[in-house]
């Protein structure tokens, strides 16, 4: 089974979140930032800035995490960001770095 990520995105401002899964994390988010889908919620809500992600080896784990943090309040979202992003900084160019660039499919 392929490896999975869940990511949460934000707007400029901090003010809508939004959970995501994928298998390939620098993808995903350079089709959010470019606003690949612009009838999605991310491009009609401006969500483009990666504030937090978990890897996982297996898409499955990645999936049951999603739902997990889906169900929990905006409150515990913001706990779990803050925790290892009090600045809510962009974390896509460190995520790059990190898992590279390549242009494996979703």
């Amino acid at each position: 089974m392929k490896p999975g990520f869940i990511y949460i995105l934000t707007n400029k401002n901090n003010t809508t979140l939004y959970v995501g899964v994928t298998s390939v994390i620098v993808i995903r988010v350079k089709q959010h930032k470019e606003k690949f889908n612009l009838k999605s919620f991310t491009a009609k809500y401006n969500l483009d800035k990666l504030v937090y992600y978990e890897a996982f080896q297996m898409i499955g784990d990645a999936i049951g995490r999603e739902k997990q943090l889906k169900a929990g309040s905006r409150a515990k979202k913001v706990e779990l960001i803050e925790s290892i992003n009090p600045d809510w900084i962009d974390l896509y160019e460190e995520v790059k770095e990190m898992f590279g660039d390549s242009e494996d499919t979703i």
